[in-house]
C-alpha cells in the first residue's frame, strides 16, 4: 500500500489553500486529489467579479482567484496533484481508494484533509408539487451550462430561493437575454449577501418575491409555467392569494449540502441536521489527524473566508505530523 505523509481530497479553492499552508509549513510530501480534470473547483463556472477583495486587495473573476493558486500548487515540486481522481472509500485509519482513468488507487495517509465542498438541494427535498417536464435546473447546473458549456438553458425563467447563486444566475439570465420573471424565497427576508440582491435584482428590475413559495410546477414535455402562493408567518399557504406566472424554466436555489459521506464511511461523529462533523474546533473531527475545511465544514458566503480558514487546516495538518501523528503504530 502506498504511504503518503498528507492527503488532501479536494483540488477547489479550501483544498488549494490547505496544500498551500501545509508545504509552507514544512510538509514535503503532499498528493492532492482531485475527481474533475481541473483544479479550480466552482470557481471555474463563477466568471463573475466579486472575489478577493479581502485576501488578494483586488476584485476578482472566480477563474482569476483560482489561477493565481493553480499556478502555485502546479509549481511545487512537494505536491503531486492527481486529477481525474474520484475518491470512493475511506476507512478507518486513513486509507483511501481512489479511481483514475485505467486503474484503482489505494493509500494510507499520516494525516487527511477533506476539503470536498458541497451539493445543490433539489427540488425533490423541498417538494414542489408538479409534473417533471424538462427545464427544472439547479441554479449551479445552469451556471454550468452557460459559463462553462456556452448553453442557455431556458428564455423565460423563474428562480426558487434567493441564495447568492440564485441570484448571480438572475443576472447572468439577463445578460444573455433571457427574462427573469421573479425570484421566489418563502422566507420573509433574502437569504443571499445584500450586495448580490442589489447588483443581480434592483439593478435590473426583476421581481422579489418575499414570503411566497412555487407550489406547482406545470409543463408536460417542458415547463409551461408555476403556480405561486404567499405564506403567513408560519408557513401556512394563504390559497385565495394564489396566482399563476408562465416561463419555461425553473432554477432552485435553496441552499447546499456539505459533502461529508466520505468522513461518515470513515466514522467521524457527524451533525445530522447539518451533515458536517461534530468538532471541538474549526476544522477538527473526532479522528485524530482527520481535518475537514471550506464548505465541507461549514457553509460560507464568500471564497476568502474559506481561503482563510483552509489555510488554517493545512498548518493544523502539519502541526499534526510534526509532533509524530500518523507515525506507523500510531494511526
Amino acid at each position: 500500500m502506498n504511504e503518503r505523509e498528507l492527503v488532501v481530497v479536494g483540488g477547489g479553492p479550501a483544498g488549494m489553500a490547505a496544500v498551500l499552508a501545509a508545504r509552507a509549513s514544512g510538509v514535503t510530501d503532499i498528493l492532492l486529489l482531485e475527481r474533475d480534470q481541473y483544479l479550480g473547483g466552482i470557481l471555474n463556472q463563477c466568471v463573475h467579479p466579486g472575489f478577493g477583495l479581502v485576501h488578494f486587495g483586488e476584485v476578482l473573476t472566480g477563474p482569476e482567484y483560482a489561477d493565481r493558486f493553480i499556478r502555485s500548487v502546479c509549481e511545487s515540486p512537494e505536491v503531486e496533484v492527481s486529477t481525474g481522481s474520484f475518491v470512493a472509500e475511506l476507512k478507518p485509519g486513513k486509507i483511501l481508494t481512489y479511481l483514475k482513468p485505467g486503474e484503482i488507487q489505494t493509500v494510507k495517509a499520516r494525516a487527511l484533509i477533506m476539503a470536498t465542498g458541497c451539493r445543490e438541494r433539489t427540488r425533490e427535498m423541498i417538494q414542489i408539487p408538479g409534473t417533471r417536464p424538462a427545464g427544472v435546473f439547479s441554479a449551479g447546473l445552469a451556471q454550468k451550462m452557460i459559463n462553462i458549456e456556452g448553453l442557455l438553458p431556458g428564455t423565460k425563467v423563474v428562480i426558487v430561493g434567493s441564495g447568492d447563486i440564485g441570484l448571480i444566475m438572475a443576472r447572468r439570465f439577463m445578460l444573455e437575454g433571457a427574462r427573469v420573471e421573479a425570484v421566489v424565497e418563502i422566507q420573509r427576508h433574502p437569504t443571499g449577501l445584500l450586495r448580490n440582491v442589489v447588483q443581480c435584482l434592483d439593478d435590473f428590475g426583476i421581481p422579489l418575491y418575499l414570503g411566497h413559495r412555487v407550489c406547482r410546477i406545470h409543463g408536460r414535455d417542458r415547463v409551461e409555467g408555476v403556480d405561486m402562493v404567499p405564506v403567513d408567518e408560519v408557513g401556512r399557504e394563504m390559497v385565495e392569494s394564489r396566482f399563476s406566472l408562465a416561463c419555461d424554466t425553473v432554477l432552485v436555489s435553496v441552499g447546499l449540502i456539505p459533502e461529508n459521506e466520505l468522513i461518515e464511511m470513515a466514522g467521524v461523529e457527524m451533525n445530522r441536521q447539518t451533515n458536517t462533523p461534530i468538532s471541538s474546533d474549526l476544522n477538527y473531527t473526532s479522528i485524530p489527524g482527520l481535518f475537514v475545511c471550506g464548505n465541507a465544514f461549514r457553509v460560507y458566503d464568500i471564497v476568502d473566508s474559506v481561503t482563510r480558514d483552509s489555510a488554517l487546516a493545512g498548518r493544523q495538518a502539519a502541526a499534526y505530523l510534526s509532533a509524530g501523528g500518523g507515525a506507523l503504530g500510531n494511526v
